[in-house]
């Protein structure tokens, strides 16, 4: 593609576009507010705003954001849109948060345990789950944004493939739930719908980050000069099946030692078993029914044997994690999913891992120490985050 100049309709569209940004994030700002956020005059901000209130893409208010000089209200976004069901779907459980046109959150978020066997099955759970929202709010157009569990087409809607799922074939997801709901759907992965969640809803997220969740499989998302990195096969982000022990045990994916097999919580449970199996006279919990609880109040409770699981498990996420930072030099990590219980020290032995970084110079003024912690949005900001689905196309159509 070849490198084009910036002509004044383009340079106009840019700063829409700008413009829109900043109202996604901040849902309501007045002009001034504006004006600091894009080094624009006030003159160009009151240009721009015109243009796009009379596009019908945002709404002024009288409501006025400070009491400091000439206010000429504020400015939001349209209140009278479609509504956006937002869901993280796997086999086994749906999760959803409803929100209105901003984005804002309606009610609270709701779960759903089940166990599907079937792929038409999962389609009609969350046909049925839709129907129950409809049922509540009769007179507002939903649309679906769902963030799946594994390896997501986004431009065709296609589930490719689902970790915990009894079948192993693609399911067109968009395009059997369009049909039975008659409502737009969109859909990615769930790490997508986390990465999205800090880009548009975490003020202190950079332009390059990554999320990682660390739960039933290990799964990550890039962030690269603020856009979601998906490859060209849309199957960025499998850093758990990055090799760590070439002889190890053999993953789903079909190749050996791959992290998830080690540091999983799956990986963790799989120990456990094992162990209790080994100890016919012991008091633990009855190996087939493990739970992550057990092995959670296990770690808590001081059970020697688990923090030795969960601690080599840590160091093995460190270790790939340093390989990660070396390649993309990424210095923003969030770390989300059920394993983040085991709280400080498990972090504390990732970072350890990733500490001996020849590239991370820490004492340079002008660089910028690499920073992994434990992601801070709650579950019903994390389930929003895949709504952002719509406001990045709609951006892209500007």
């Amino acid at each position: 593609m070849r490198d084009q100049g910036l002509n004044n309709s383009r340079v106009r569209m840019i700063n829409k576009q700008i413009f829109l940004r900043h109202l996604w994030r901040e849902k309501q700002l007045s002009k001034s507010r504006l004006a600091q956020l894009t080094g624009l005059s006030i003159p160009a901000v009151s240009n721009i705003l015109d243009e796009l209130q009379q596009e019908g893409r945002i709404a002024h208010s009288h409501e006025k954001l400070s009491q400091r000089g000439l206010n000429s209200g504020s400015y939001h976004l349209p209140s009278d849109g479609a509504w956006t069901l937002c869901m993280n779907i796997t086999p086994t459980r749906i999760e959803s948060q409803l929100a209105d046109s901003r984005l804002l959150p309606v009610g609270k978020a709701q779960q759903v345990e089940m166990a599907v066997r079937q792929p038409l099955e999962l389609i009609a759970a969350i046909a049925a789950h839709c129907r129950a929202y409809r049922r509540n709010y009769p007179q507002q157009t939903l649309r679906l944004a769902l963030g799946v569990h594994g390896q997501v087409d986004p431009v065709t809607g296609v589930s490719q493939t689902m970790p915990q799922a009894p079948w192993k074939t693609p399911l067109e997801m968009k395009y059997l739930l369009e049909e039975e709901l008659g409502v737009q759907v969109r859909l990615d992965n769930d790490c997508v719908m986390l990465a999205l969640a800090e880009k548009w809803q975490n003020h202190t997220a950079q332009h390059n980050f990554c999320v990682i969740n660390v739960d039933y499989g290990i799964g990550s998302s890039f962030v690269i000069d603020g856009q979601i990195w998906r490859g060209s096969l849309y199957g960025s982000g499998q850093i758990g099946h990055t090799i760590v022990n070439p002889d190890g045990a053999i993953c789903d994916c079909g190749r050996y030692g791959c992290l998830e097999t080690v540091a999983s919580l799956s990986a963790l449970k799989k120990q456990a078993r094992i162990w209790l199996k080994s100890q016919p006279t012991s008091d633990g919990p009855d190996p087939e029914k493990l739970t992550t609880a057990h092995l959670i109040a296990g770690w808590q409770q001081g059970d020697q044997r688990i923090h030795t699981w969960v601690e080599n498990a840590a160091s093995a996420i460190g270790l790939s994690l340093y390989n990660f930072l070396n390649i993309l030099n990424i210095n923003q990590i969030w770390l989300y999913g059920r394993s983040c219980a085991f709280g400080e020290s498990w972090l504390s032995a990732i970072v350890q891992q990733t500490g001996f970084n020849p590239f991370d110079h820490r004492d340079s003024p002008q660089a910028m120490a690499t920073q992994i912690s434990f992601g801070q949005l709650t579950r019903s900001q994390q389930l929003l985050g895949i709504g952002y689905l719509y406001v990045e196309e709609m951006l892209e159509q500007l």
